[in-house]
């Protein structure tokens, strides 16, 4: 009778196992696998247009190998939108924005870097070369002020070569309006957020007050004054590569890829005046090294991921609730994708949206689609058909 129930015991383990691997699996739906020609390793995530169709951008591929701009319907159909060629920009890190005109606007990273404008249907207009004293290797994206201008960030350069914060008009004219000088941040690799106050919020990779260079969360007016709300001290992470954003309740949460307490990194909220709560340390089997910005979804909670860790090495994906609870939604395997750097964007469907910059049929990254899970144990996912 023990053996029988202890054999029914075993049964039941082993079925339960099998049926929650499946939910997981089917959780995620790899709606494009890049071959190279098309574009290979998309470092940045997409944005969805005013059409329903995501764009985003690839570091590396496309026809000329330096880079592409493409368009994917939210089932899995992919148009390559242009090729750069070099004169024109290349090595895209960063994604698009889509402007109030509905053209989308970016940055390229090669040879001081690029600002450009592209249409709907794949007309490219380069805005803005960088020479160096205005700033060079714009890695960040965009974003479009409420003044109607675009502000953004360059990882070098500078009156300090150390990177810069500046304004450029829709039709081309930058200004730079800010230096950074180490102490109070060097180096930003991410972009910037408009916060509710009208102000800008950003974070530095390096630089701060407590070295050697952990970085740094900064606040600046659209004239351009400074104040640098926060310098991290590896405990609370270290080097944030991510943009902030600003949550429903006010403050701003975000990611650090190191520091922390087991040293892969963090999810933390600041306030507007600069208090920062860590909410989660990642510990390796919930992901490592989230380099990617969060996003605050339609339910309140935010979502994520992470470049390393997991089960296979190789990047996850993550819910997180405000007040820090993190559940870890899907662990990428490498044949579905590998090593997310890029946030997610929730569609106007309600599933969640990415890339990876590796894995897939090809090896060269992937476009997925992550399905809305509700928030009980006997749910299954939204359907991502």
């Amino acid at each position: 009778m023990t053996r029988s129930i202890l054999r029914n015991s075993i049964l039941l383990a082993v079925l339960l196992y099998a049926f929650t691997t499946f939910l997981s699996a089917q959780r995620l739906n790899t709606l494009y696998s890049f071959a190279g020609s098309d574009g290979a390793q998309p470092y940045a995530g997409l944005v969805q247009g005013s059409d329903g169709n995501f764009y985003g951008t690839t570091y590396q591929g496309g026809a000329n190998g330096e880079g592409a701009v493409f368009k994917i319907t939210p089932s899995g159909t992919l148009t390559t939108l242009y090729s750069f060629a070099g004169g024109d920009g290349a090595y895209p890190v960063a994604g698009l924005v889509q402007g109030s005109d509905g053209n989308f606007y970016g940055t390229t990273s090669a040879d001081g870097g690029t600002i450009f404008k592209i249409t709907p249907s794949g007309t490219l207009t380069t805005l803005y070369k960088f020479g160096g004293s205005d700033g060079a290797l714009p890695y960040a994206g965009l974003v479009q002020g409420s003044d109607g201008n675009f502000y953004g960030t360059t990882y070098y350069g500078g009156a300090n070569d150390l990177g810069t914060v500046f304004k450029i008009s829709p039709g081309g004219t930058l200004t730079t309006l800010y230096s950074f000088a180490g102490r109070d941040g060097a180096q930003p690799y991410g972009g910037l957020v408009q916060g509710s106050d009208g102000n800008f919020y950003g974070t530095t990779e390096l630089g701060g007050v407590n070295g050697p260079d952990p970085g740094t969360i900064f606040k600046i007016t659209p004239s351009g004054t400074l104040t640098t709300l926060y310098s991290f001290f590896f405990i609370d992470g270290w080097h944030p590569l991510a943009a902030l954003v600003q949550g429903r309740d006010g403050n701003f949460y975000g990611t650090t890829v190191d520091g922390g307490q087991y040293e892969l990194g963090n999810i933390f909220k600041i306030t507007p005046g600069g208090t920062l709560t860590t909410l989660h340390s990642f510990a390796g089997g919930d992901g490592a090294q989230p380099g990617a910005a969060l996003v605050q979804a339609s339910d309140g909670n935010f979502y994520g991921t992470a470049i390393d860790g997991g089960g296979y090495g190789v990047g996850t994906a993550f819910k997180i609730t405000p007040t820090g609870t993190l559940t870890t939604l899907y662990t990428f395997v490498g044949a579905d994708g590998a090593l997310p750097r890029a946030a997610l964007v929730q569609g106007s469907d309600g599933n969640f949206y990415g890339t990876t910059s590796s894995g897939g049929a090809n090896d060269a990254g992937t476009v997925f689609r992550l399905g809305v899970v509700r928030s009980c144990a006997t749910c299954r996912p939204v359907s991502s058909r």
